[in-house]
């Protein structure tokens, strides 16, 4: 299942480098992920600082 990243996102930019298959990019006041490029991997989960990124 996809991940999403909430609200809560810090904008930071952490996950968007851990991203192997850049399927995050940023918007104007957050990060998104792409749940079509997304692969489920949870590299970006295990890295949030803010734990701002959860499963679909």
């Amino acid at each position: 299942m996809p991940f999403e990243i909430s609200d809560e996102c810090l904008i930071c930019g952490v996950c968007l480098d851990e991203c192997p298959v850049e399927a995050i990019s940023e918007g104007e006041d957050q990060y998104f992920i792409d749940v079509d490029e997304c692969t489920d991997c949870g590299s970006c989960y295990e890295i949030c600082p803010n734990d701002s990124i959860n499963e679909m």
